[in-house]
């Protein structure tokens, strides 16, 4: 039988063997959406984040922001501070292992 009809079904009427055919798909429409949202990016945001990010003191954060090394991964408004976290990491790695 096709979704659309079962869909219009009252759940009743439905047998048990249609009602785990839609608990199923929507079982997979739920793991696509929830694949496509790991996906977003995330951000952290100010000095704070920066210091959450490396587990360090926000005085440490600062002089982290300060030196240059992760400037790829800012982006800087005023003083609105957003990071990308995955690359802010990435490059202090690198610095790291030179």
């Amino acid at each position: 039988m096709k979704n659309e009809s079962l869909l219009k079904k009252p759940l009743w009427q439905m047998t048990g063997e249609e009602f785990l055919k839609l608990t199923q798909e929507n079982r997979k429409i739920l793991k696509e959406e929830k694949t496509n949202n790991t996906r977003e990016k995330k951000y952290v945001y100010g000095i704070r984040g920066i210091a959450n990010l490396f587990n360090c003191s926000p005085a440490t954060a600062s002089r982290i922001k300060k030196s240059g090394v992760i400037d790829e991964a800012i982006s800087q408004r005023n003083r609105t501070i957003i990071v990308d976290p995955e690359l802010a990491l990435q490059l202090l790695n690198k610095k790291e292992n030179e």
